[in-house]
């Protein structure tokens, strides 16, 4: 008889259980949002940030909650995504905010900043030093919010017809090169010069362009024409961008109006993708960077004196912007104050065990 009734209870509990998934079904509405990426495809890793991201997010909501990545120009210009939120016309963007400069110079640092913070120590600064809560009431006036999602790590700084020996060779170089770190050359004398990617490599080999910034080894060398052949100099480290911090920029109404799983499934799939291009990054560049040295590039560190010439400048910008713009003052305060403790840090720790680990590679070769 116990038996019997045992066996009859446990019916009764998997009917229960069938019976509640139509129920459960229910309450995973089908949501459907357009990103507007800042990105081509034939930037595999970047646009390819955006796509794990989509799929990570299918996959943890079975399906229901799914995001249509379109390229940049599909929806808007590569620079216009954060616009795209704001008027309605996307739902997201997976861009890089340094690219709404001119709307206000403070977005840099959600970017990339020169002689910022490499990307393990912006991440920090996002999610633990502020930083984040800081992005997020810039954004409030474009009713947005921001997630990290991927970051390429530390750039090169980018391809020169000629060798920069000191910083007199900065005096009327034309570069192709906007933002804070444009200006600041152009602070040295420099002339940045407004160009598309197709007509670069005849600029360079004309010589009406002296230099040429895209982004690392691996997305420079797929560029579409050998650059070493009219610019060879390819010079490090790329100062403006330690790492570039993408982020998915959603408006702030449809992030609010959607399910508790379904917002921590958007930021975990965020994390995916954050994790995923810098780790991709990280196993591609060396590969890339002997094959473009092996196809003629000429690998050059920037002078002492430029550097420190580039970051006198770079500090007077900080100070310049900060008097005139205060929620540029308050993030630069945030950001370069946690920097500051960072670098305490990586100097007891990471740079010198990784410096150990350089020179050993050396005495092995």
């Amino acid at each position: 008889m116990n038996a019997r009734r045992n066996f009859l209870k446990g019916i009764g509990a998997a009917a229960a259980v069938g019976a509640a998934a139509p129920a459960l079904a229910e309450t995973s509405p089908d949501v459907e949002w357009r990103i507007a990426s800042s990105f081509s495809p034939a930037l595999d890793l970047i646009y390819g940030g955006g796509e794990t991201l989509a799929r990570t997010l299918a996959d943890l909501t079975d399906g229901h909650f799914k995001l249509k990545i379109s390229p940049a120009g599909e929806i808007a210009p590569a620079g216009e995504a954060l616009d795209a939120v704001e008027s309605g016309k996307a739902d997201g963007a997976h861009t890089a905010l340094a690219y709404a400069w001119n709307k206000d110079p403070s977005f840099i640092f959600a970017t990339a900043t020169p002689f910022g913070m490499n990307a393990r120590q912006h991440t920090a600064w996002l999610a633990e030093g502020g930083g984040g809560g800081l992005i997020d009431d810039l954004l409030a006036e474009h009713k947005s919010m921001a997630i990290p999602a991927g970051n390429t790590g530390g750039q090169m700084a980018g391809w020169f017809r000629k060798e920069i020996r000191n910083v007199q060779d900065l005096q009327g170089l034309k570069i192709r090169l906007g933002g804070f770190a444009g200006k600041i050359l152009q602070s040295l004398g420099a002339e940045p010069v407004a160009m598309p990617k197709d007509g670069v490599f005849n600029a360079l080999q004309s010589g009406s362009l002296d230099m040429f910034e895209w982004l690392g080894p691996y997305d420079d060398e797929k560029f579409g024409q050998p650059i070493a052949k009219a610019a060879p100099n390819y010079y490090y480290p790329g100062w403006w961008k330690g790492g570039m911090q993408l982020h998915l920029v959603v408006a702030k109404d449809k992030y609010e109006a959607l399910p508790h799983t379904y917002k921590s499934a958007l930021r975990a799939a965020c994390a995916v993708a954050d994790r995923d291009m810098l780790a991709k990054y990280d196993a591609a560049n060396p590969a890339a960077v002997k094959r473009l040295v092996v196809g003629g590039a000429s690998l050059r560190l920037f002078p002492q004196d430029v550097m420190e010439a580039c970051y006198k400048t770079a500090s007077d910008l900080y100070e310049q912007l900060g008097a005139d713009n205060p929620h540029f003052k308050k993030l630069a305060d945030s950001y370069l104050g946690f920097r500051a403790d960072q670098y305490l840090w990586w100097q007891v720790a990471e740079y010198s065990f990784d410096n150990f680990m350089i020179r050993q590679r050396h005495a092995k070769t």
